[in-house]
């Protein structure tokens, strides 16, 4: 009997990640790439590596997008559903650990905080503006200590004297870092005081004095810092769950809300097959200027054909003949 799989796309500014999983919510494979500015060409990328490994030998049977770039990502492999992180990230811990508190997420670029109850979100809050504690913010600092990323946080626990870092923003925690091994402080206190720094950021930034409860999950690429999840903990005094495929819970989700999405609807699913990589398609914005909202709208092509537009306040761009609106 033929076994049905679900693709989960997860699209970022810094990573464009994807999951395949199955019928029982196993994740069969999982791709973490480096978006490098190319998301077209990065998910083509992940598409054909899933294609050169399993071909024609699974089935598809639904398709979900998420992150910030979704909305291109649906587009490009015909989504059958299109969240936001924060839904797909929730679904993906919940589904790990029914009893889920708090979610900490944090990626290359951005972090947030979920909130649930009984397994429903019911507060959040994202930063996208101060990159202090993100993973690109971490992978500089790295850089600038010639220490490579992975080995980054196991530094940190071998602090003996942890220094107080000015963790309020990331050009003061730099600058903060500097002046420490300018006195003489030793990596290993200096790389300790920024993940505590970074964490009380997080914690004085996104939770802004509310009850952090457990079980507690912390996902994204910066979960693999062990330096930030002890920081985590020892300044909560609380267990941090790290889960086995933490730096693609928003493709996971992404995948489950598919399944969930296809088999409420009974409709087949819109993938058209891995064969899409081999499309050319081309990404172009434009202003609107028939009002005075001056929308940014989005216009993807495929083989010189427009496939969708996005980005559109009133609606005038789907509606058109030919023309696909994408929303969340």
């Amino acid at each position: 009997m033929e076994k049905n799989y679900y693709l989960g796309v997860d699209v970022g500014s810094v990573s464009t990640n994807l999951v395949l999983m199955d019928e029982d919510y196993m994740v069969c494979e999982k791709l973490y790439l480096k978006t490098s500015g190319h998301p077209v060409e990065t998910l083509k990328n992940g598409l054909m590596r899933m294609a050169g490994r399993f071909g024609s030998s699974v089935k598809i049977r639904a398709t979900g997008a998420t992150g910030s770039g979704r909305q291109l990502a649906g587009m490009l492999i015909d989504a059958d559903v299109i969240k936001n992180e924060i839904t797909a990230h929730a679904v993906a811990a919940s589904s790990i650990e029914p009893n889920v508190r708090t979610i900490i997420e944090i990626g290359g670029q951005d972090s947030k905080i979920i909130f649930l109850k009984e397994g429903i979100v019911y507060d959040f809050a994202m930063n996208t503006v101060c990159a202090a504690g993100t993973g690109s913010f971490l992978d500089r600092q790295a850089s600038r200590l010639d220490i490579p990323i992975e080995e980054f946080g196991r530094y940190a626990l071998k602090a003996q004297n942890p220094v107080r870092i000015a963790g309020r923003c990331a050009v003061f925690a730099e600058s903060d870092m500097i002046h420490k091994q300018q006195t003489g402080h030793c990596s290993e206190d200096i790389i300790a005081g920024l993940c505590e720094a970074l964490v009380r950021n997080y914690l004085n930034n996104l939770a802004k004095g509310k009850n952090i409860e457990e079980p507690i999950m912390f996902q994204g690429g910066v979960a693999a810092n062990v330096g930030i999840v002890a920081a985590f903990e020892k300044i909560l005094n609380k267990k941090i769950i790290i889960p086995r495929y933490y730096d693609v819970m928003g493709a996971y989700g992404a995948a489950i809300l598919a399944k969930e999405e296809i088999e409420r609807s009974g409709k087949e699913t819109c993938f058209f097959g891995f064969e899409s990589i081999n499309d050319n398609f081309d990404v172009k914005s434009i202003e609107c200027k028939d009002c005075s909202n001056m929308c940014e709208v989005i216009k993807i092509s495929s083989n010189g054909e427009l496939k969708a537009c996005w980005g559109d306040r009133c609606g005038k761009w789907g509606a058109l003949p030919g023309k696909v609106s994408i929303r969340n």
